[in-house]
């Protein structure tokens, strides 16, 4: 078989044939760089004498739907040989694994490789920022994520069901804070890593889907956004400096229970609430002997009298009280 294709591409072939491959020809000219020049297209058949087992599973994915029924140019038309590259060195020496892009960590290609193949058509868009990204400094293949062989998800052509279980693969701790007691709803569906990140790259180093963390949360939260007459400093320069983004044993993914919280930045005065004066005043207070806690205890909060603690646009809300 491989002779007989071989053949077709070999001089002095008839001019139908030559007619035939010229477009592959022209295809493999213009494929990335990371393509070994002198090998040429061999055809899909060839591939498939080989690897059957690998087509079971790719003809289900978009990518062979694409390929094989609506093809956008002729390097789509190679099918295998559009991703992994020309076959004919490959074919005559199997085990040379520079002859060909793999994809499996088994095969060795180095990462730069891999991703420059499908950069190749998947460039720009959403991938502006991949180039001096977090991922791509720490030397991420394109297939640590994607799963181009096999019709894992829904969409995406991802490595695992969802984007989230592709994510918390390496994300543990994120994946930890999510089953906290009060968590961004994630674990319930209703929100995926890529609805505040982009993992292909972005301007911040968080690879956040806007300039700033604020962005990303008035996005949703657009109450918060203002502009207020009366503005709280901590919140105008970051969201995460009161909330914890993934998930808080403290209520409202707070990253230190109130009056805590508050008493960072807020030390506490003679005479005002948030203070305690006596041992009977504490939450311990309930445990000697015939000691109950204090309502100066329970449910003890700074916004029980700072209810606009995010901004007030009341004239009299300097207090963040109205």
């Amino acid at each position: 078989m491989f002779a007989s294709l071989l053949f077709c591409l070999a001089p002095g072939t008839p001019a139908l044939a030559q007619s035939q491959t010229a477009p592959l020809a022209a295809a493999v000219a213009s494929a990335p760089a990371v393509f070994r020049p002198e090998a040429t297209p061999i055809g899909e058949k060839a591939c498939l004498g080989c690897h059957s087992q690998e087509n079971l599973h790719y003809s289900d994915t978009l990518h062979a739907k694409a390929f094989r029924s609506n093809p956008r140019n002729e390097r789509e038309r190679l099918v295998c040989e559009a991703c992994h590259g020309p076959g004919s060195l490959h074919a005559k020496d199997t085990q040379n694994k520079d002859l060909i892009i793999g994809f499996t960590k088994g095969w060795d290609t180095p990462v730069a490789r891999q991703n420059e193949s499908c950069l190749g058509c998947h460039k720009g868009g959403n991938r502006l920022h991949w180039p001096g990204s977090v991922h791509a400094g720490n030397q991420l293949g394109c297939a640590d994520c994607h799963n181009p062989m096999q019709k894992v998800s829904t969409n995406s052509l991802l490595a695992r069901n969802t984007i989230n279980e592709v994510c918390s693969r390496c994300h543990q701790q994120q994946r930890a804070e999510f089953n906290k007691r009060s968590h961004m709803p994630l674990p319930e569906g209703k929100v995926s890593c890529v609805d505040c990140h982009n993992p292909h790259g972005s301007t911040t180093r968080p690879l956040l889907k806007a300039d700033s963390t604020n962005n990303v949360c008035f996005s949703c939260h657009a109450e918060k956004r203002g502009p207020m007459l009366w503005e709280h400093a901590p919140v105008r320069e970051s969201c995460t400096n009161c909330h914890s983004p993934h998930g808080s044993n403290h209520d409202k993914l707070l990253v230190a229970s109130r009056p805590q919280l508050c008493q960072q930045c807020h030390s506490p005065s003679v005479g005002h609430p948030n203070n305690f004066f006596r041992a009977n005043q504490t939450a311990g207070a309930g445990q000697l002997p015939g000691g109950a806690t204090s309502q100066r205890m329970v449910g003890r909060s700074c916004q029980n009298c700072h209810v606009q603690i995010h901004g007030s646009n009341h004239p009299a809300g300097a207090r963040f009280q109205r």
